[in-house]
């Protein structure tokens, strides 16, 4: 995920909204990479999850829904979840810009 200025910037924003949500004392102790889970690294309750997905809301619009996503999913895949599955999620959802014509 390195060298995806796309994944780097939505790994970025994803890492805001989880200060924003859990707060910073709490991240500052786990560095948030592609490969942090939502439940056993982070270990995010119920009612942060919901707050998570909300910011998620106001910052991607519809075309990033948690919920669907989650929806799709068994119960040991939603457990097993990083932090790089939501980014590969977001950055597949999002309209990607055409390359500039020379």
């Amino acid at each position: 995920m390195a060298s995806d200025p796309t994944a780097e910037r939505i790994l970025a924003e994803i890492t805001a909204m989880l200060v924003e949500t859990v707060g910073d004392d709490f991240l500052l102790e786990e560095e948030v990479t592609a490969d942090t889970t939502f439940n056993e690294d982070l270990a995010l309750e119920s009612i942060e999850f919901v707050a998570f997905a909300e910011l998620l809301q106001q910052r991607y619009g519809t075309a990033v829904d948690l919920m669907a996503f989650l929806a799709e999913k068994d119960m040991e895949e939603i457990l097993a979840m990083t932090v790089g599955d939501l980014v590969a999620h977001i950055a597949g959802r999002l309209p990607t810009t055409p390359a500039p014509v020379v």
